[in-house]
């Protein structure tokens, strides 16, 4: 039987056990929709395992996806730690103790401490709205339609202490509408990266994503 999927020092992924249960934590601050996208199409399916989904709003409606699904959560208001460094320590502690192989940001509007990027180098994935580095940070969609862009996209990476910085790992074009509706625009990008982040999260358990180990900002895919 094929080994369990855990992080190597190279930046890969090395096989361990019983690649039946890679586990994943989502944080998340909304209402979840790509949450529910990674539930619908990989969790339980026999491969990869949503083993918590944390997040800093009490009344995020994806904790009630979390628990509809039977998944454990976590809550971590930043007002209730002395600083952000503490709660990303006590949030890390508790994606520990979940025995997480990835963590995966699913519009998780808090911004990570060095100390938990560094914890968990190479583990943690986000999706952005934006064909990166275009568009970083806040309303990606408002900034493409504010610079004129025909296209803009979906971009799957690595976090790093930067914002929306890190290693690039999949990414997929989506053309802005002629009439520039930012509300059908809102819509093809929701649906691609409910495709695509799902895709890359695959991609990641099955061993297929090496981070290089000579240029650590290029992301290596393997067949």
């Amino acid at each position: 039987m094929a080994g369990k999927l855990r992080h190597a020092p190279d930046g890969g992924l090395r096989e361990d056990a019983d690649v039946s249960d890679f586990r994943i934590v989502v944080l998340a601050s909304g209402s979840g929709t790509n949450l529910q996208a990674i539930l619908d199409t990989l969790h339980g399916h026999g491969e990869i395992e949503v083993a918590g989904v944390g997040s800093d709003k009490p009344d995020a409606r994806a904790l009630e996806r979390a628990r509809v699904a039977g998944i454990e959560t976590g809550i971590f208001p930043r007002d209730e730690y002395d600083d952000r460094e503490a709660r990303d320590t006590a949030m890390g502690d508790w994606i520990e103790a979940r025995g997480a192989d990835l963590v995966a940001l699913a519009g998780y509007m808090q911004l990570l401490s060095e100390g938990f990027v560094v914890r968990f180098r190479h583990r943690i994935v986000n999706v952005h709205p934006a064909l990166l580095p275009a568009f970083p940070g806040l309303d990606a969609i408002g900034q493409a339609l504010e610079a004129g862009a025909e296209a803009t996209g979906v971009t799957v990476h690595f976090v790093d202490e930067g914002v929306d910085t890190g290693p690039v790992l999949l990414q997929r074009e989506v053309p802005v509408p002629a009439d520039r509706d930012r509300a059908a625009l809102e819509e093809a990008i929701h649906a691609t990266e409910h495709e695509l982040y799902p895709e890359a999260i695959r991609m990641i358990a099955a061993g297929r994503v090496r981070i290089g180990a000579d240029d650590p900002s290029v992301v290596i895919l393997d067949e």
